[in-house]
């Protein structure tokens, strides 16, 4: 029976075969390889690894050239909402790059390159693909900013949709991009990767999960998505066929990030940081962030080091159930351990015992080490080390780290809070809208569990993958509404309404791509209710017709007591009930349409539903927002 709090068998490290002969293509398909829990097995471990290594890339006819050309040192690469309100601000329309990476520098110690998503979980709510959500006209200057300040820029591209290889070839092109992100699956195709290759030199293609080893020569880089480590911690297939191929640890649901932390780090590998999963806050914790910190330097600074071919696991083990562990990088002669602490609770005593004289240094938070030597004249090197800590022990002279780690493990809980709703009211009840008496009202709200959730909380948490039944199934929530009488438009906004509302007040949007698109289109009729408006432009003409939009409730609770008319064709409505937790914008839609998506269930809701149905839809920029599928119907309060 599928539990979601354990890894799945496809998750787990593989077990490494020790025995001389033994058949270690067996190993071809791993993750992580667990090491054995035993020290004394350790070497015949790091052997079998070293053999697996040699014949494995006999067998796929393993060619690392493109390696030398590649950059492969993207060690922390965020997974950005491209309508983050820290990237986008939404009042006036305007990106802010600066901004954005100045927070990352202050929270996670800058980064590496940024992977912009851009489409799901809005996908589907009419007939666009992936490709017309990265219609924005500024996008190749947001790209240009960002490879300025010296972060790659990769686009988000799902192969589970439909859709020609040469669309997102000519979309890396169009924004001069950096290379591609393959959600959901292993590998890209060929097709793709030779177009990359044609556009220019050097780009990226980066696949979700296990990357199969006939393809490392050709992606660089790989998602380490649900990589389950062992007690004692093991390797990372990919890295070790391929000094040079980085993978990008990311556990997106946990509030701990230390297990993919501490494997990363012990890898010489990278970090998924990926803080607004799909429309939901899933922050890092204070200690996590400040952890993350303190390893950018020896990234910075000594990449060399962690893509030497002079790497051993499980290197120098003090002993004496020390839970600490370490891997050696060696280069230009010159020895580096990245350092971890297993336990939960913090240790003083021996990190490593070394053949090195030194001297040492500490590189990441300037550590205090202890430097002895043992009854077999070997270096003993140690010092205090927090629990989960990292460390890296130089072997020579140099300045030492500095950055503080935080004992803060809690989550950074960040509530989307609803934006309050204009007040309107007026006395009598308006021609065309019906009253609702004020009370309060217990209403059970349904939604479909999808990875957005439907208001601040994240719908998986320290899971691993969220598998059906118990994504895409039914989900209901409570909620209790005390509300003051109001009235509410039996029918949608039409388009000769609007049409009368542009004529009177000359209206202009901020952003005015796709503003009315259906009217251009000559696809328009006056009765029909009006359609690719956003909110900004909804409620502009809610407050000319001194009204304004009625909050989710309100819509609810008029609609399951029969009061609401749908237009032709049905569409769905947006509410005055827009939340923001300062990262994430969105907006409760009500009531369905007739567009009904097809071909995946990762698309938005479809289809005309029940009064009680609710739908998050994260409010995006640049016009985006505007659909063939929305349009909108106003309300005002009642003073008697």
């Amino acid at each position: 029976m599928f539990t979601p709090y354990v890894p799945r068998p496809i998750d787990r490290p593989a077990a490494v075969p020790l025995e001389p002969d033994a058949d270690l293509s067996v190993l071809d398909e791993a993750k992580i390889f667990a090491a054995p829990d035993d020290p004394a097995n350790w070497p015949a471990w790091r052997a079998a690894l070293t053999r697996w290594r040699s014949e494995a890339r006999e067998r796929v006819g393993y060619d690392g050239s493109r390696y030398d050309v590649e950059r492969t040192d993207g060690f922390v690469v965020a997974l950005t909402w491209l309508w983050d309100e820290l990237l986008y601000d939404h009042a006036t329309g305007a990106f802010d790059v600066d901004g954005y990476l100045a927070a990352a520098a202050q929270e996670f110690g800058g980064l590496d390159g940024v992977v912009l998503w851009h489409a799901y979980p809005n996908e589907g709510v009419d007939e666009r693909d992936q490709f017309a959500f990265f219609d924005v006209p500024e996008l190749p200057d947001v790209v240009a900013r960002f490879q300025a300040a010296g972060v790659r820029v990769f686009v988000s591209y799902y192969p589970w949709e439909r859709s020609d290889p040469q669309q997102v070839i000519a979309l890396v092109e169009r924004l001069g991009a950096d290379g591609v992100f393959l959600d959901s699956s292993k590998e890209g195709s060929t097709e793709v990767r030779a177009g990359l290759d044609a556009v220019r030199p050097g780009l990226s293609m980066e696949g979700e999960s296990r990357l199969p080893l006939a393809r490392v020569h050709d992606h660089t880089m790989s998602w380490a998505q649900w990589f389950a480590d062992s007690p004692v911690p093991g390797v990372l297939r990919g890295t070790w066929f391929e000094r040079r191929h980085v993978l990008h640890h990311t556990r997106r649901w946990n509030h701990s990030h230390l297990e993919e932390l501490q494997s990363a780090w012990l890898n010489g590998s990278g970090i998924l940081v990926w803080e607004t999963v799909f429309g939901v806050w899933v922050g890092w914790s204070a200690r996590d962030r400040s952890v993350l910190r303190s390893m950018r330097r020896v990234q910075r600074e000594y990449r060399d080091w962690l893509r030497s071919e002079d790497w051993t696991p499980l290197a120098d083990h003090p002993g004496d159930g020390a839970p600490v562990y370490a891997s050696r990088w060696v280069h230009d002669g010159v020895a580096l351990w990245t350092v971890v602490n297993r336990s939960d609770a913090d240790w003083s005593g021996p990190w490593l015992a070394v053949d090195v004289p030194g001297p040492f240094t500490e590189l990441t938070t300037g550590a205090v080490l202890s430097v002895t030597k043992d009854d077999d004249g070997r270096t003993v090197i140690g010092g205090r080390l927090p629990a989960g800590g990292v460390a890296a022990v130089l072997a020579a002279d140099v300045a030492p780290g500095s950055v503080a780690v935080s004992p803060d493990s809690t989550f950074p809980r960040r509530p989307a809070v609803r934006v309050p709703a204009p007040s309107v009211a007026v006395a009598e009840t308006p021609p065309g809208l019906a009253r609702v008496d004020g009370g309060r009202y217990d209403l059970v709200v349904r939604y479909r569990i999808r990875e957005t959730g439907l208001y601040d909380e994240a719908p998986y948490v320290d899971e691993w993958k969220p598998l059906p039944p118990r994504l895409h199934a039914a989900g209901t929530a409570h909620r209790r509404a005390e509300l003051a009488p109001f009235a509410i438009g039996r029918t949608e906004v039409t388009n000769d309404e609007f049409a009368a509302f542009l004529a009177a007040t000359g209206y202009r949007p901020a952003r005015p791509e796709r503003f009315l698109a259906h009217w251009a289109a000559g696809d328009a009729r006056g009765a029909d209710p009006v359609t690719h408006v956003d909110l900004a432009d909804a409620r502009a003409y809610a407050a000319w017709a001194g009204l304004r939009l009625p909050t989710e409730d309100e819509w609810q609770i008029a609609g399951e007591a029969g009061l609401l008319e749908r237009g032709s064709p049905a569409v769905w409505n947006l509410t005055e009930s827009e939340h923001t937790d300062g990262r994430t914008r969105f907006v409760i839609l009500k009531g369905g349409a007739d567009w009904v998506p097809s071909g995946s269930y990762w698309y938005f809701d479809g289809g005309v539903r029940t009064p009680d149905f609710a739908a998050k839809y994260l409010l995006m920029g640049a016009g985006l927002d505007r659909s063939p599928s929305i349009g909108f119907r106003c309300a005002v309060g009642l003073t008697s």
